[in-house]
């Protein structure tokens, strides 16, 4: 089996999820210490939870994209509400 899987008791998986987050109206507003403000408490939220990873994370000025490994025992609003 390859990196790429991932592997739970019963389960082999593969699941990549891409989130974008947008502030109201998509204001400008995630510039430097918002900007690591987010960062950190994105990463804090999802270090709270067993077998999230995070592949990638772009804090741009109006929107934040996200690429995360989310093991299928989780639902989307289960991590992130």
């Amino acid at each position: 089996m390859s990196k790429r899987f991932r592997r739970l008791s019963h389960t082999i998986y593969e699941c990549k999820y891409h989130l974008i987050f947008c502030p109201k109206y998509r204001r400008r507003i995630l510039k430097d210490e918002i900007r690591e403000y987010a960062r950190r408490e994105i990463e804090n939220l999802l270090r709270q939870k067993e077998g999230i990873e995070i592949i990638q994370m772009n804090v741009q000025s109006d929107h934040v994209h996200l690429v995360v490994w989310i093991p299928p025992k989780y639902s989307i609003s289960e991590v992130m509400g």
